[in-house]
């Protein structure tokens, strides 16, 4: 009887594996470039590419912007991003896979130069990037980014 039951939990548990992918399978697939939409207009405004860095953080960086100016600077950011080209400026900082999502990091908004709390997750082959002005996620505002082709 205890073989049988062994066989069992041991088949259960290998069938579990095949039947839920891995959550970082999915947040594999995040990774890559990524056609980011303006949330208000629809319009496809940059190219985002979204990697996991050697800290084994996620981060993601305008790689290409399809409108305005090739040179257009983030003249109302802080700091060191301050005049910064938007083209290579990092957006996504910081993030850390969590049951499939990437959260906890912070994202940029270069129209207003402020960070917001970040959670990324994927729904319908879609991006979804959620900025938020609280840890949990209640007051905020999403974007759907498309894969960039």
């Amino acid at each position: 009887m205890r073989k049988n039951q062994l066989l069992t939990i041991v088949f259960t548990c290998l069938l579990s594996f095949v039947a839920y992918p891995p959550l970082h399978a999915q947040t594999n697939q995040m990774l890559g470039n990524w056609t980011t939409v303006d949330d208000k207009t629809g319009e496809k405004r940059s190219i985002v590419n979204i990697y996991r860095a050697s800290d084994g953080l996620y981060y993601g960086k305008i790689t290409k912007m399809l409108i305005g100016p090739k040179d257009a600077k983030c003249t109302e950011c802080k700091g060191e991003d301050h005049n910064a080209k938007l083209e290579g400026l990092i957006i996504i900082r910081g993030m850390q896979e969590e049951k499939g999502e990437l959260r906890g990091g912070k994202v940029l908004d270069p129209e207003s130069g402020k960070f917001y709390y970040g959670k990324i997750y994927l729904k319908d082959g879609k991006l979804v990037l959620r900025g938020s002005l609280d840890k949990l996620g209640a007051l905020g505002r999403n974007q759907t980014w498309l894969r960039a082709k």
